[in-house]
């Protein structure tokens, strides 16, 4: 059995900010077990666990060695509905696009998982034909009839964000233009009732969400919905590559908008409506957990209504 040194390997630099965010004092209370956690696990699976990936999380994920030298990853959360979602999803889903659950344990929060290589992201691609080629790829591999009797959250489930935008301004809008709330919430309304169309999609499927994996390219991190699949091309739209400016930006959607539809044979006014409609829940989230960040999600959905204009 492999020895855990806690001290060479535990760092939650990279996510103790966001965890605290979101989960508060709970938050606080997991981190200072997490070594322990860690040490539980990598003797459970007799894994060699390394230093953490480097990347913003609301999880903590390291590369790990399985028993046999196996490149895997060890990913641990605070245990709630979001990470026992992606657990149930990643089983239904079975490695088809996307890194296969190997072990999980719901209780704890903690997934052992295929090791996507090398997991170059996708947005490291500036070519917007090869990325959409790589996402469409992904997403027809990955999307799957919802199981019978399924808990997944719906679309219409995470539209109520926007009753808590109303609660917390005590009926207002706060920082929020009223209109593209209401116009957001207007769209979810009109495009989720089209329960024919929805599968288990991946829910959040942003350019960071999608490796290359040896020539081809696979999908990490799934929130596991149930809703259209044009959901997982709205959250790739939204979001783009930073210190672009507003022309830039624009021109760069409205290409990636027409290709994602031509290539998905879908109209460019149904992704433009997705994408819309994401951008400004997503705006209201980010206030929500941290109180920052939310201006460039609506920005994107003014770029969004104006593209509607006929080309």
């Amino acid at each position: 059995m492999r020895e855990f040194d806690q001290t060479m390997i535990i760092d939650t630099s990279y996510c103790k900010h966001k965890i605290i965010d979101v989960h508060g004092q709970t938050g606080v209370a997991w981190l200072d077990a997490l070594p322990g956690l860690l040490a539980g696990f990598a003797a459970r699976w007799s894994l060699e666990v390394l230093p953490p990936f480097p990347v913003p999380s609301y999880n903590y994920v390291v590369p790990v060695v399985g028993p046999g030298g196996e490149p895997l990853v060890l990913k641990a959360g605070v245990p709630h509905g979001e990470l026992w979602s992606e657990i149930d999803a990643l089983r239904v889903f079975d490695g088809r696009g996307i890194a296969r659950l190997l072990d999980a344990d719901r209780e704890r929060g903690v997934l052992l998982l295929e090791r996507v290589l090398p997991g170059d992201p996708l947005r490291r691609i500036e070519e917007v034909d090869q990325q959409v080629d790589a996402l469409v790829d992904v997403l027809q591999r990955l999307w799957r009839p919802l199981p019978e009797g399924h808990s997944f959250r719906t679309i219409p489930d995470l539209a109520r964000g926007f009753e808590r935008l109303r609660r917390r301004f005590d009926g207002g809008y706060g920082p929020f233009p009223a209109r593209r709330v209401e116009r957001a919430a207007a769209l979810f309304r009109e495009m989720a009732g089209n329960t024919a169309a929805a599968m288990l999609i991946h829910g959040d499927m942003n350019p960071g969400n999608v490796l290359r994996d040896g020539s081809g390219w696979r999908a990490i991190d799934p929130k596991g919905y149930a809703g259209h699949p044009l959901w997982d091309v709205a959250t790739f739209l939204n979001d783009p590559p930073v210190c672009l400016c507003r022309d830039d930006l624009t021109r760069m959607q409205a290409r990636r908008v027409v290709t994602l539809a031509e290539a998905l044979n879908v109209s460019r006014s149904e992704v433009l409506a997705w994408a819309e409609a994401h951008a400004v829940l997503s705006a209201w989230w980010s206030y929500e957990d941290h109180g920052v960040g939310w201006e460039p999600a609506l920005a994107l959905a003014e770029i969004y209504e104006e593209s509607q204009r006929p080309l």
